[in-house]
């Protein structure tokens, strides 16, 4: 059972997602996409009709990316247990709600043309997450 968040879990979700048929849906994908969790980053890197790399990287690299989605773990552990509940992201937790209702910014780039790939490619991104369904997951302690 993968623990979230680890480069394990991000290929868990990778994995189903190349052996789904959403990027044949969807169309293709280019980006390379992070993820903050506290203090650790993770790059996916979407290519074509799949997810090409998933690995962990340090915070200089994630400022290279097309962007990196930012929330704190509460909140990431909020997101996937509701997708693990209802079989996807509702309403309260998509990519979309947690990008318009946030304080901060949720996708982080400098360059806003890169950055723009999120919107983009957004519901690619989104079926990546909503993966969450079908992987047992356990959360770090003090993770609430």
């Amino acid at each position: 059972m993968p623990e979230f968040p680890s480069v394990e879990w991000f290929r868990a979700a990778a994995d189903l997602l190349n052996a789904s048929d959403s990027f044949k849906r969807l169309g293709t994908c280019d980006a390379e996409m992070g993820v903050q969790v506290g203090d650790r980053y993770f790059e996916i890197d979407f290519e074509a009709f799949e997810v090409k790399d998933v690995k962990e990287i340090d915070a200089k690299r994630a400022e290279e990316l097309d962007f990196v989605l930012v929330q704190s773990p509460e909140a990431w552990r909020a997101m996937i247990e509701d997708i693990q509940r209802n079989g996807r992201a509702t309403h309260e937790y998509t990519l979309n709600s947690l990008d318009l209702r946030s304080a901060e910014e949720f996708a982080r780039g400098k360059d806003y043309h890169r950055r723009d790939s999120f919107y983009r490619f957004n519901q690619t991104f989104q079926e990546y997450f909503d993966m969450a369904a079908k992987i047992p997951t356990t959360f770090p302690a003090g993770v609430a």
